[in-house]
């Protein structure tokens, strides 16, 4: 048997976001090759004149969305009113017991606006315990395919 039919590609896990009751995100977790991949897709080579040099300059913008997307699958019980406590919002025209939606660009605004949000998402998709089967806490569920390299 060797390690490398053993690994899974992608796996998700819905996990509770701390303090706001009721918000769950769906997450897949991201692999050390995955992340350098993400890494790559969004740096590129710059010459510089003083130094008359090419240097790796990262599109920050672009690795927002990208972190996004690959991170964030999905998500429940966002009220409006949570909104408040992890980006600045104008909520006098909303319905505060509503959900917000989960949409790829939902997610990315979050992700770029919220410190908090943010923070909770990097220390959570990299740790391995949180997609382990049959550890505690909330359903897992794995997606993806098993690689082949």
């Amino acid at each position: 048997m060797e390690l490398k039919n053993l690994l899974v590609d992608v796996k998700t896990a819905w996990v509770e976001f701390p303090g706001l009751d009721g918000f769950k995100v769906e997450l897949a977790n991201l692999s050390r090759k995955e992340l350098l991949a993400l890494r790559k897709r969004c740096t590129s080579n710059k010459f510089n004149r003083k130094t008359r040099a090419f240097e790796e300059v990262m599109d920050e913008n672009k690795f927002i969305k990208e972190f996004s997307s690959a991170t964030v699958k999905g998500w429940k019980g966002l009220k409006m009113k949570y909104l408040e406590d992890l980006i600045l919002v104008d909520l006098s025209k909303q319905d505060v017991e509503a959900d917000l939606p989960y949409t790829i660009e939902n997610a990315q605004i979050l992700v770029e606006n919220s410190t908090e949000f943010d923070n909770w998402l990097n220390e959570v998709v990299f740790e391995l315990e949180n997609f382990r089967s049959g550890s505690k806490g909330e359903d897992k569920e794995e997606t993806g395919t098993v690689s082949k390299a």
